[in-house]
């Protein structure tokens, strides 16, 4: 095997190799290979072609070649060596990129190379993203906008476009993307298996890292003279958290690189940093073995994630998001983190989710009654600051429920889809304490049974905490004028509650309309640490493909109810939001929602 010189610091002259078309190749060619198997030195292994599986995906071919050399006959083909170049008669053919998982020989199908190039033709810088999470808004007692928060947020991109497989027939038979091993410092173990089943959906192999990658501040302004077949290390968190992402470079066409051979992420335009990478050592496995890596120092920034791989620029720098959290534990220990994350509208909540949780795994216990008291601070430029605050206790799950608070407004942020959302920095402080500090709503009652429009009605609600204690805390609320004789429901809970009653009503929600809007809704969004109270009364009506239509004429009516052809368009309705109220927040979580009934009179 040849060994050719890795990384250097002189400027970047490398440029576009000569291309082999794809209608070119045949089966039994010979052919190189390029990869680091250790170090930084790039060495070749021998590659056969078998043949050419056209069409696998929608204008997508693949190559099929056996490997061999090197460690190849006992690792196969290894997570870290996606697009690994491949070269016959001196001309670049494709990048290793899929492999057989349970295959008894090394081989790789390979991206051809016109097609790695043709994905990132015409792409730019990162733009803003199209609108993936559907924020709920309605409006508070004010007439302001309230951010309705979601059980169901998502985080992650849809299992549809991280799909990995090519050819399906069980796992035996799916020649799938090479893996791409994750490195992790400073997680807890806890908190890369939490996420485990997340990372194998993203074809993703979490490695214990070492150490932490190099900030933005020790790159050169002089690239590096990268080479087709050096290790890069993609880097998604960094500081005193570091999760960072190994494969290979493809080719190098002056300061552009094609690397990966396939999708990371999906990420689509994008903007994360990269930097050197060093092997350290191989990893033989019976499943997927691996290369164990480490970053160096920066090199440039990730412009696109294609479904044929990544396209970067050298001695570029990517802008990051710093953020600072603060664990105050149990004991009243303070430790600090300060981490830069990847300024991705996809990739970002994900990451942030997983930092926080990790954060507070490493003091806190993770069973067992706990209570976080979580405070944070979203700065934004040209816009308010984002203030939260909130409690999350219990015997279980506390900590992932804290974290999730933590992301959850980021993400509205981040995938709004408004485009103008610049974040500059996160401050986070979660507070610990190693008992359960929540109190239960057992009963809701009212000093009157009937009252007239724009009557004062005293509302009493009765909480009860672990160890029995009572407290009591009275509403004195003013009926909207106007209203119609009939029953009116009160329903008195906790802020997940109400949000889960309004995120089930049918009907259209409000979607934001600008940026400013949506920061003022996410600031009145509903805390777990008070009650929070619904007026809502019986009136029949329709939704009819999303907007709401109450008090119909009966001839309306019972035309929209016995028309079959419209049977799939509407849904009937039958409260009809009132106002809204809070009480005075206490000291504690709170749970638990009541409905009583009064009636309104003439």
């Amino acid at each position: 095997m040849a060994c050719i010189p890795g990384l250097g610091l002189a400027q970047n002259t490398t440029s576009r190799p000569a291309i082999l078309p794809l209608q070119e190749i045949r089966p039994g060619m010979k052919g190189i290979g390029k990869t680091v198997f250790n170090g930084n030195q790039i060495e070749e292994f021998g590659v056969e072609i078998l043949g050419v599986l056209e069409n696998v995906a929608p204008r997508q071919s693949i190559i099929l070649g056996r490997l061999s050399g090197g460690p190849l006959a006992r690792t196969g083909v290894m997570a870290g060596m996606s697009g690994s170049p491949v070269y016959i008669d001196g001309r670049l053919a494709g990048a290793v990129a899929l492999a057989f998982q349970f295959s008894t020989e090394p081989i790789a199908g390979i991206t051809p190379i016109e097609q790695m190039i043709e994905s990132f033709e015409d792409s730019g810088r990162a733009e803003p993203g199209t609108n993936t999470l559907a924020a709920r808004l309605e409006k508070d007692a004010g007439g302001e906008p309230r951010l309705v928060a979601s059980d169901t947020l998502n985080l992650l991109p849809s299992a549809e476009e991280m799909r990995h497989e090519l050819l399906w027939g069980g796992a035996e038979g799916s020649l799938t993307s090479v893996a791409t091993p994750l490195s992790f410092s400073g997680f807890t173990a806890d908190a890369v298996e939490a996420f485990r089943s997340d990372l194998k959906a993203m074809n993703i192999i979490a490695v214990q890292g070492g150490g932490s990658s190099t900030s933005a501040r020790e790159q050169s302004d002089e690239p590096a003279n990268l080479q087709p077949g050096a290790m890069i290390s993609v880097q998604l968190v960094r500081g005193d958290m570091g999760v960072n992402a190994d494969g290979t470079v493809t080719m190098v066409d002056g300061n552009r690189i094609y690397a990966f051979g396939h999708r990371f992420l999906s990420a689509g335009p994008t903007e994360i940093p990269f930097s050197e990478s060093k092997v350290i050592a191989l990893l033989p496995t019976l499943v997927t073995s691996m290369k164990i890596s480490s970053p160096g120092r920066p090199l440039g920034v990730i412009r696109q994630d294609r479904s044929s791989g990544i396209y970067g620029q050298l001695g570029e720098k990517a802008r990051m998001i710093p953020i600072t959290m603060e664990i105050v534990s149990s004991q009243q220990v303070r430790r600090t983190y300060h981490l830069e994350v990847v300024n991705d509208r996809s990739l970002m909540p994900f990451l942030v989710n997983m930092t926080v949780f990790s954060a507070i795994g490493a003091t806190e216990r993770m069973v067992g009654d706990s209570t976080f008291q979580v405070e944070q601070t979203i700065s934004l430029s040209g816009l308010p600051e984002v203030k939260l605050e909130n409690f999350v206790s219990g015997s279980a799950n506390a900590a992932v429920a804290a974290a999730r608070f933590a992301t959850q407004p980021l993400a509205y942020l981040m995938q709004s889809g408004l485009g103008n959302v610049n974040i500059q920095n996160i401050n986070l402080k979660i507070s610990s304490l190693d008992q359960r500090r929540a109190q239960d709503l057992e009963q809701v009652w009212s000093d009157k049974q009937e009252i007239k429009p724009g009557g004062i009605l005293q509302l009493i609600a009765s909480l009860r905490n672990q160890d029995g204690q009572e407290t009591m805390q009275t509403l004195e609320l003013t009926l909207p004028g106007g209203l119609p004789p009939g029953p009116l429901t009160i329903t008195v809970g906790d802020g997940t509650a109400l949000d889960r009653i309004e995120s089930g009503r049918p009907g259209r929600a409000a979607p934001p309309t600008d940026a400013q809007q949506l920061v003022r809704a996410i600031n009145k969004s509903r805390r777990n640490d008070r009650l929070y109270v619904l007026l809502s009364r019986f009136e029949q009506g329709y939704v009819l493909q999303g907007e709401t239509l109450p008090s119909l004429p009966p001839s309306v009516a019972r035309t929209l109810a016995g028309d079959p052809s419209l049977s799939t368009n509407v849904t009937r309705t039958f409260l009809a939001p009132v106002a809204n109220y809070e009480m005075p927040a206490l000291a504690s979580m709170v749970t638990g929602s009541k409905s009583i009934t009064v009636m309104v009179t003439d």
